[in-house]
């Protein structure tokens, strides 16, 4: 039984690791054949002082692409068999390099004897593939530079828990978890103001009756987060009054109920959505960006906390 391939692609991490294991075995062997007497995780370093005169650690660990720490440990062992040295730049004796000792220098012809044989064993090797394994690195390589696999991980977790979420209109019921998430995150950050206890305090009078709505997002029976609607002239409706349970942020609710708020402002007839708001609310303004929202100078705010006013037209 593989384990590794019963897992799949869950297991690429691992599978890519005993390959590498396998490769690293394979150039110990190489090395010895070819009386190089170097260790395989020694080559980047020892390759690229083969090529330059002298160089730092940090230059190094930038062109190899390994931390600091793993190329200077590496320095250290290569130092200790005899290979390299340590010591000022020539222009610039406080500054510490690596440079090949003699030693190191005389294995330099046979590893390019040993380079060339290796380069076309891997070329025969990569011909014999349906698939261009260097090539697939590469590009896998360039992908997770743009979205590391952490970051993908996580995006898929957000996805899978935000369609755990209900979202459902507004009831009598829902009027003190509609008070209290809202009253939460404004004296989180700010001071509540009488034109927030307006709306807060008599939704149905301010919000509801004059055609808006107000959208609460549920997770198994819990309210997580609201959101309101109301109108501000015959064409243009108000997003305001969203708020996420501290718990819930980060987990696709705000998403959801930012969704399905421009989806019910394009059914109540508007052509375009508002929404007041504060650049101190970083991952808010992120949102409604995302949706397509950009910044607007509008009529002066009802609130003394909006510093920024955003407008998303509706097609």
């Amino acid at each position: 039984m593989d384990v590794l391939q019963d897992l799949g692609s869950v297991a690429l991490g691992s599978r890519l690791r005993r390959l590498g294991d396998a490769f690293a075995a394979d150039a110990a062997k190489i090395f010895a054949a070819y009386q190089v007497d170097l260790r395989p995780k020694w080559f980047p370093v020892f390759y690229l002082l083969s090529q330059t005169e002298e160089s730092s650690i940090t230059a190094m660990a930038k062109s190899i692409g390994c931390s600091h720490p793993v190329v200077s440990q590496t320095v250290k062992e290569m130092a200790k068999a005899g290979l390299i040295e340590t010591g000022g730049n020539a222009e610039d004796g406080r500054k510490n390099v690596v440079k090949l000792s003699d030693a190191g220098r005389a294995i330099v012809p046979r590893l390019e004897i040993q380079m060339q044989d290796v380069a076309e064993a891997v070329e025969e090797l990569i011909r014999e593939m349906q698939y261009n394994l260097w090539k697939a690195v590469e590009e896998t390589e360039f992908l997770l530079e743009g979205k590391n696999l952490h970051a993908r991980v996580l995006e898929r977790r957000k996805q899978r828990e935000s369609r755990r979420v209900e979202i459902v209109d507004y009831a009598e019921e829902h009027h003190e978890a509609f008070k209290r998430l809202n009253y939460e995150w404004i004296e989180k950050y700010f001071t509540v103001e009488d034109a927030d206890r307006e709306l807060l305090e008599r939704p149905e009078e301010k919000i509801l009756r004059p055609g808006g709505a107000i959208l609460l997002a549920k997770r198994d029976g819990e309210v997580v987060g609201v959101c309101a609607l109301f109108k501000k002239d015959g064409r243009t409706i108000e997003l305001a009054k969203m708020a996420v349970v501290p718990k819930e942020q980060g987990k696709g609710v705000g998403w959801r109920l930012a969704c399905a708020a421009v989806d019910r402002a394009r059914a109540l007839g508007a052509k375009k959505v508002h929404i007041d708001s504060n650049t101190k609310l970083k991952a808010a303004i992120n949102l409604y960006t995302k949706l397509g929202f950009v910044r607007v100078v509008g009529a002066p705010s009802p609130y003394a906390k909006c510093n920024i006013q955003l407008e998303l037209e509706l097609a």
